[in-house]
């Protein structure tokens, strides 16, 4: 199949339910509008990360990612090598602020703690509004896909305390010459539940649609870009898709962008959910369980210099 549109879901729709199914079944990715969320909101988040963006390095450094995933990311510091479409050969060339949920210590949760936060006017009270409001809206969203799956409660149990990441994205523009194989974000699939992108209006998304045609997605005033991952594609047993995307800057200018990826607590333990159904079924399982913080353990520690190789 090739899909050259990428659909439109409206959340106040009552055939949200069913439009979910057949944009994740197919082309893995959608608009989302019918949201509820102020525009106020997401041009403050954007503005917080430009003002973040703007500090000199020595600045940003004093925030470096951590031990527990939070704080800066600089540019080229981080290489897709654990995508299932192959070893990425060049970093990723992109620079971003990483928020997760915010706890304490506790060294019996993988990545639990408490985050950075930059010396910087206004920074995190926008950055924890968007981040409060982009929760309440994912958790209506896994509750409208558990609904889809059928799901007897366990999905649903496993975002009792979800894992969140806010990332703020800076794409500085691509410089003539560079290699085809250098992005902004090498092709990859997102490793947890679901991704809410908020994007600037320049463009650079591309998805990779099932015939394996690169397919552009441009920005669109009020809407959010939400896919699926690897996390859903296994609780549905294949049936919803984790679909290959990556982001290239041709324009010459800047690219901001913000993903919210909500996904569940590290303590899960995913597996096929067990439920008879036109959705699911009781089709023999196609992926073994594996806890989420492992999982996440070898895509950090493959993928980002702060936190090891695995080769």
């Amino acid at each position: 199949m090739n899909v050259r549109e990428i659909p439109t879901i409206d959340l106040s729709d009552a055939n949200a339910r069913d439009r979910i199914f057949q944009a994740y079944s197919t082309v893995g990715f959608a608009y989302v509008v019918g949201h509820g969320i102020d525009d106020d909101l997401v041009s403050a988040v954007f503005d917080a990360s430009r003002r973040f963006h703007a500090l000199p390095l020595q600045v940003k450094m004093r925030v470096e990612v951590d031990a527990l995933h939070r704080g800066y990311i600089p540019i080229a510091s981080s290489t897709d090598r654990g995508s299932e479409l192959g070893r990425a050969a060049r970093p990723n060339q992109s620079e971003s602020f990483m928020m997760m949920r915010e706890g304490a210590d506790d060294p019996l949760v993988y990545l639990e703690g408490p985050n950075q936060w930059p010396t910087l006017e206004g920074f995190r009270p926008a950055v924890e509004a968007y981040d409060a409001a982009l929760r309440v809206l994912s958790m209506s969203i896994v509750e409208l896909i558990a609904d889809v799956l059928g799901d007897d409660g366990t999905m649903r149990s496993a975002f009792d305390t979800p894992t969140t990441w806010l990332r703020l994205l800076r794409y500085p523009p691509r410089p003539a010459g560079a290699p085809a194989d250098e992005f902004g974000a090498a092709p990859h699939t997102d490793f947890g539940a679901i991704t809410l992108l908020a994007l600037d209006d320049v463009g650079g998304l591309q998805v990779r649609d099932p015939a394996g045609t690169w397919i552009d997605v441009p920005p669109e005033p009020g809407t959010f870009i939400m896919n699926t991952g690897e996390m859903v594609r296994r609780w549905s047993n294949g049936r919803l898709r984790a679909t290959p995307h990556r982001v290239a800057n041709p324009s010459g200018l800047e690219r901001y962008s913000v993903p919210y990826f909500f996904d569940p607590h590290m303590t899960t333990t995913v597996r096929p959910l067990d439920i008879a159904g036109d959705i699911v079924g009781p089709d023999v399982a196609q992926f073994a369980p594996e806890r989420f913080d492992q999982y996440v353990r070898k895509q950090l520690e493959s993928g980002y210099d702060r936190h090891g190789r695995l080769d």
